[in-house]
């Protein structure tokens, strides 16, 4: 057991005494932590603080690295109580017990961990922010995967209403299964997943996160009673049938976080071990908060593709099209052109399946099909709403098809977006549909084909020297790359070990020109149309991947991942 201090700063402090005198008197005065006060007197970085703390203290300061070597010991101090207390106990290569604490002159905490750890521990600091930090990161201790006993009562219903998720109601709960489900979506979303995929095997059930379009594996779940549960506990949760495990399922729940309400999408699908589920996180305080910022340079393209757009988007009338695979921010895009064409003097009018972004004054339809609401038949209905600009969500079908484009030639801008992989395969997409040539290649302004490519996390970015091999995959082993700053991420826990952070887009823009126009209504060959465009100034998705590796801002992994070389 830990003996008392009573902690004063030596002679040869690194800390003015007049500072220290009167931080103290002004901790006394706000009621605040002294400690807190005399960082903020000083305006020290949090590296220097702790360090001259540690210099006046006599104690060992520990970095966010140094506590990552460490092993946590949530048993002897819980998990519930670190995060309160803002202490954390760990165990050494020896097992020697730590306590790294932010404030060696919070007494009462003295006090009480010499109160409740009845063995012999040893003092080392940490800045208030690692320590946080370092509890975050390590939330999934919470699920109780370990400490899960089979023989466990099984899940109680819950009651109706929306369940609170906090650090703190996660920890006390008394069901481990509530536990691991509740600290999963808690975690997800602090980890901005976008996907939630619970796969059923053998022996139990792992958990993977769609992050930046990637899913990644979290951890797993021994046991196959252990995976039954969970997937009941989720069925109870969206509202579904516990009994029925042959036929898919779908279902929603909301939970609130920190104030705000999460909505939760669930697909539970049969498989050969049981049942697989998929949970969409739909959180709409943050994308209401993200649409009020979304502009076409807050995406990443680079500025001649951003130049080119920005031109077609603030035409008057005409047909821009988008297009991509699914989760190539396609809608993210024509988002950001409505907010910057939005000036409050034209009626704009979407109709989307289904509205992803709340946008001021934009009148937003939702696709409603068991109601008879379609995408054509919407939009017959918004030409007689008096619209300046239209934004459709998707091209499925001939009749929309043939609607969007009577619609750009009747003097209306239409934004919308079709799947094809490139520019030039979105002009066969609407021949097959049927559509005329002439009046397709008369409404149309331009496409412009994009993806999303992760970028290099900036906190453990470091110079790497790609193989010859991957220059040859890459199809750069004839080119001259000396000019190109190749870099890669180590993997920290900024970005959970991927080495990436977030996303950029990336885009292939076609302007129709006179030119095109004609081969195309001539059904020209496609290498004639391209040879075209390319003469008119079309640069392909691939050299705007490149162009990121080139900046230092990828790789040629995640390009390769998103692109082909052809």
């Amino acid at each position: 057991m830990n003996t008392m201090h009573t902690l004063t700063f030596e002679t040869h402090s690194p800390f003015n005494t007049e500072q220290v005198l009167a931080a103290r008197q002004r901790a006394s005065d706000t009621k605040q932590p002294f400690i807190q006060v005399l960082e903020e007197t000083l305006k020290m970085s949090p590296d220097v603080f702790v360090t001259a703390l540690g210099q006046a203290t006599h104690y060992p300061v520990l970095s966010m690295s140094d506590l990552h070597e460490l092993t946590h010991d949530f048993d002897t101090l819980p998990f519930v109580e670190a995060v309160r207390r803002h202490c954390i106990a760990f165990r050494d290569s020896n097992g020697a017990l730590l306590l790294v604490m932010a404030d060696p002159f919070n007494y009462a905490l003295l006090a009480w961990v010499d109160a409740t750890i009845r063995v012999q521990y040893s003092l080392r600091l940490a800045h208030i922010s690692n320590i946080n930090a370092y509890l975050s990161r390590h939330e999934e201790n919470l699920r109780a995967m370990d400490s899960y006993i089979p023989e466990s009562k099984q899940v109680q219903d819950i009651s109706t209403g929306i369940e609170d998720l906090s650090l703190l109601s996660i920890s006390e709960d008394s069901s481990a299964v509530v536990r691991l489900v509740h600290s999963t979506l808690y975690d997800a979303l602090k980890s901005s997943a976008s996907d939630i995929h619970l796969e059923a095997h053998a022996t139990g059930l792992t958990i993977k996160y769609r992050i930046d379009g990637v899913l990644i594996t979290t951890s797993a779940v021994e046991g196959s009673d252990v995976a039954q549960q969970v997937l009941s506990r989720i069925k109870v949760m969206a509202e579904l049938d516990i009994a029925e495990r042959r036929i898919p399922q779908d279902g929603r729940f909301k939970v609130a976080v920190r104030g705000r309400e999460v909505d939760f999408r669930v697909s539970i699908m049969p498989s050969l071990f049981g049942e697989d589920a998929v949970l969409r996180i739909l959180d709409r305080s943050a994308v209401s908060q993200q649409s009020q910022s979304v502009r076409l340079d807050s995406l990443g393209f680079d500025e001649e593709t951003l130049k080119d757009f920005r031109r077609l988007t603030a035409e008057p009338y005409g047909m821009v099209l988008v297009t991509g695979p699914t989760g190539s921010g396609k809608t993210t895009t024509l988002y950001g052109a409505i907010t910057e064409i939005n000036n409050g003097h034209d009626k704009i009018i979407t109709i989307e399946d289904p509205v992803e972004y709340q946008l001021q004054g934009v009148l937003q339809i939702p696709v409603n099909e068991k109601k008879g609401l379609t995408f054509a038949r919407g939009l017959r209905s918004i030409l007689r709403h008096d619209p300046d600009k239209i934004m459709v969500g998707e091209i499925r079908d001939p009749e929309t098809a043939q609607i969007a484009v009577q619609s750009a030639l009747t003097g209306h801008l239409v934004l919308t977006t079709v799947h094809a992989n490139n520019v030039f395969d979105v002009l066969g997409r609407f021949m097959h549909m049927g559509v005329d040539p002439y009046s397709f290649v008369s409404a149309l302004s331009g496409i412009l084909a994009q993806r999303l490519v992760r970028v290099i996390c900036p906190l453990c970015a470091v110079d790497a020297t790609p193989d010859t091999e991957l220059l040859r995959v890459s199809g750069l082993q004839n080119i001259d790359t000396h000019g190109f700053l190749f870099r890669e991420g180590r993997g920290c826990g900024n970005c959970r070990g991927t080495g990436y952070k977030g996303r950029k887009a990336i885009g292939e823009l076609l302007i129709l020109n006179d030119e095109i126009r004609e081969l195309i209504v001539s059904r020209a060959p496609l290498r004639s149309i391209k040879e075209s465009a390319r003469r008119a100034g079309t640069r392909y998705l691939r050299e705007s991947a490149l162009r990121l590796v080139q900046n230092g801002d990828s790789t040629l992994q995640e390009i390769n991942r998103v692109t082909t070389t052809s």
